[in-house]
């Protein structure tokens, strides 16, 4: 599993112009879900991804984690992130999961976090959407479990 995680003060996402998630202070998470990935590999992300410091203390160090903040996290299922482009111009997305097995991990993912008492949102998995975030820093990593 990969990853993308961007700090925001705020992020929604639509589709077909209308918004079926919104966060404020928190986490964007762009989830990409590889071919032989498992729960196993859902367990490890969640727990990182819930402890990860990336936040502000009150001495301005990164040092508090989302659940420590009250923050929020919107999830957006994102196959592309297993994209090559190392031949060619067009990207290849063989590494990426097929959408049954990625939708079922993507899903478990969702659950995971619940479970750690964090407000979730998501989007449309497999829907074309927009997303609209304000990042906060800008601080984004990448994670890959």
């Amino acid at each position: 599993m990969k990853a993308l995680i961007q700090r925001v003060k705020k992020a929604e996402v639509s589709v077909n112009k209308k918004i079926i998630g919104k966060i404020n202070h928190g986490l964007l998470v762009f989830l990409g879900v590889h071919k032989n990935d498992t729960e196993n590999n859902v367990k490890k992300l969640t727990k990182k991804i819930s402890n990860l410091r990336i936040f502000s203390d009150k001495n301005d160090k990164m040092n508090l984690s989302i659940k420590d903040t009250n923050g929020e996290i919107l999830i957006i299922s994102q196959f592309t992130l297993y994209g090559e482009c190392k031949k060619g111009n067009r990207p290849s997305f063989i590494e990426s999961a097929p959408p049954e097995l990625a939708k079922n991990l993507y899903k478990n993912f969702i659950n995971h976090l619940k479970k750690e008492n964090i407000k979730i949102e998501t989007g449309k998995f497999r829907a074309n959407m927009q997303i609209d975030s304000i990042n906060d820093g800008p601080i984004s990593l990448i994670i890959e479990i």
